[in-house]
């Protein structure tokens, strides 16, 4: 990972002149790597500074902010891989493929009992007027489960 640039120092608006040469904090530069479209640096230095469930609330939000990039960068292995233990992780990859369409990979999440997926996938059926399909993946896939019972019914014409 190449280094990232050091504030040199510039007039700003108010014409304040700024010399601060030292190393801009690693949030900083995580952004910098984010908007360049950097996911290298940008999902290392975030995830050096996060912590599921930490009791230091920055470290919580730059776990989420982890999974942010990793659905943004499009890794979807490694968010899965996260998923099988990090139930943020889970949610943003169930939340990623239903934003992409993906039926097929929200049916087989669901099949090996991730209920979030299921819920993503009946919702994405049914927002597609696909009702019926949504019926029967709830039957199939969750008989008991009356979440997904009421997301179809929702979306049932009165």
């Amino acid at each position: 990972m190449a280094p990232l640039p050091t504030w040199t120092g510039t007039a700003t608006p108010h014409g304040a002149d700024l010399r601060d040469t030292g190393p801009v904090e690693w949030f900083e530069q995580a952004r910098a790597a984010e908007e360049a479209r950097d996911w290298d640096a940008a999902i290392a230095l975030a995830s050096a500074h996060a912590e599921c469930y930490s009791r230091d609330h920055y470290r919580h939000n730059n776990h989420l902010w982890h999974m942010h990039l990793l659905v943004r960068a499009e890794r979807f292995s490694e968010l899965a891989e996260l998923a099988r233990t990090d139930v943020h992780a889970r949610r943003r990859l169930n939340s990623s493929l239903g934003e992409r369409g993906m039926t097929a990979a929200l049916r087989s999440r669901a099949e090996d009992g991730d209920r979030h997926a299921l819920y993503v996938l009946v919702r994405l059926l049914c927002e597609s007027d696909r009702v019926q399909e949504a019926d029967r993946v709830a039957q199939d896939l969750g008989p008991e489960d009356q979440y997904a019972h009421q997301i179809v019914a929702g979306f049932r014409p009165l």
